[in-house]
């Protein structure tokens, strides 16, 4: 008879987790080694696509342009290449798969120290299932040989006979000790049984008039003793409560009746107190309720500006430092928030407070003057120009080696605006946007930005709150020009 090597299943899942393993780490090492190749060749022909275009990129001559372009953009690793001018316009946007995500590599065109412009090349990315293919000798030999393995064990691993011999053996031998253990306690059984048959004949024998001790006797004793036990219980009890009584105080009849009327006012108020205190949570759960409504009504927006500083940067710096820095910061924000809403399209909102930088930040109140004011979309807009003046006036301020912070937004319907805050203080990062509005204000801004959820929320702010990321080309073109005037404005 051909028996199995023991635990052969467990042993196949063994080699079937093993060979997944190895062509993971196979498809991981591959894709690096890839990558790394197609980014320094990505850097190769951006290289020479700037030498070759050059002049070309000087006089904006578009035709050259997309000449050059269409050369490179014909190798089988490339998905896109834009080429700007100097002021960021695209010049000559050139592939077959613009949406295609991939490795894009930015690096400007100079001439001398002034910048021309600059080119944006995104190779496509490898897919898992190409990196298999181009592997599958590999994969193929690693399934065989795990296979073999997988046999081996099958055909090693089987039991001898002489394994087999001993263990039937061993099993004989526990089934005789087993047997013989039974055997005694059936003799002894029988012996203690045949001992009393023995000993109530003889006192049959010897009266026969009387029954067995055991038969009318025993229950009677048992009553007596349940009897007396039950009496003695009884009168323990009474005599534990005669001693309460008497350590008690001797107070008088008025103060017992007092003392039994507080206890029923009391109980009573605390019947009336449990029958209200669920009122008072239901009203209160209905008032967060209506606080959280994705359908709440707004008027006004806050927007809020919080310095992201983790290691409280600002709290150590001099005072005649950090009075100049948060002082312009307090100008751009209010200029800013002015020429903003000049645009035609933010018509009818208003700004409630004037902005002022304290120790942590800035809040700028928003409101809608009519019910066609796009109030919404004025805090998005708000917001995120502060972020691209910012951004401007910490890289100069680093690259002069100052002072500076980055900063984290927080855009809210006023109701949520301490909501806000803790959501700033819990998941901002820094050049961030986070977005906290009812329904009317996402559709409000749902045809100028694009947002996303946050990951993992733990909260219900978390789980309501988005993060802005990115606009369509006239809210983004807007803002440029009024960051721009509001530089100037700064110049002036």
């Amino acid at each position: 008879m051909m028996y199995l090597a023991p635990r052969q299943g467990l042993f196949a899942i063994i080699i079937l987790v093993s060979f997944c393993l190895q062509t993971l780490l196979l498809v991981i090492s591959t894709d690096q080694q890839l990558s790394k190749s197609r980014a320094h060749k990505g850097e190769q022909m951006v290289t020479q696509l700037i030498d070759e275009a050059r002049l070309s990129l000087e006089n904006k001559d578009r035709v050259s342009l997309s000449v050059i372009a269409n050369r490179y953009t014909s190798e089988q690793d490339v998905a896109r290449l834009v080429i700007k001018d100097s002021n960021n316009e695209i010049l000559v946007p050139v592939g077959n798969a613009p949406m295609q995500k991939g490795i894009t590599i930015d690096q400007k065109a100079t001439k001398g120290d002034a910048v021309i412009g600059s080119v944006a090349l995104t190779l496509k990315d490898i897919s898992k299932g190409e990196i298999i293919a181009m592997q599958w000798p590999f994969v193929i030999g690693s399934l065989l040989l795990h296979l073999l393995l997988l046999a081996a064990y099958g055909y090693i691993a089987r039991p001898t006979k002489q394994q087999i011999n001993a263990l039937s053996r061993e099993i004989d031998n526990l089934h005789r000790d087993t047997y013989a253990k039974t055997n005694s306690l059936d003799s002894r059984r029988q012996s203690n049984a045949d001992t009393e048959d023995a000993d109530s004949k003889t006192y049959d024998r010897e009266d026969p008039n009387n029954k067995a001790p055991n038969s009318s006797a025993n229950p009677i004793s048992t009553k007596g003793k349940s009897t007396g036990s039950a009496v003695n219980t009884a009168v323990i009890h009474n005599e534990l409560n005669a001693y309460l009584k008497s350590q008690q105080g001797t107070g008088s009849v008025e103060e017992q009746a007092l003392a039994s009327a507080d206890t029923r006012s009391s109980a009573t108020e605390t019947t009336i107190d449990l029958l209200q205190k669920p009122t008072f949570k239901s009203q209160k759960s209905v008032i967060a309720t209506n606080k959280l409504s994705a359908s709440r009504s707004y008027d006004s927006v806050s927007v809020q500006v919080r310095f992201h500083d983790e290691y409280k940067m600002l709290e150590r710096l001099a005072p005649e430092m950090r009075v100049p820095y948060l002082a312009l910061c307090t100008q751009l924000f209010n200029e800013a928030l002015s020429e903003l809403l000049q645009l035609p399209l933010l018509l009818g909102v208003s700004v409630i407070n004037e902005p002022h930088f304290e120790g942590n930040g800035a809040v700028a109140l928003l409101k809608a003057n009519n019910s066609h004011a796009k109030v919404a979309l004025a805090g998005v807009m708000l917001g995120k120009l502060y972020l691209m003046l910012n951004k401007i006036i910490h890289d100069k301020h680093i690259e002069l080696s100052k002072f500076a912070l980055p900063v984290t937004v927080g855009v809210s319907d006023e109701a949520q605006s301490e909501a806000m805050a803790q959501l700033l203080k819990s998941v901002g990062k820094k050049e961030q946007m986070l977005i906290l509005l009812p329904n009317e204000g996402l559709k409000q801004i749902a045809h100028h930005v694009k947002v996303y959820s946050l990951k993992r929320p733990t909260t219900v702010y978390e789980r309501e709150c988005a993060v802005f990321e990115g606009g369509n080309d006239a809210m983004i073109q807007r803002l440029a020009d009024v960051r721009n005037a509001v530089l100037m404005t700064g110049n002036e």
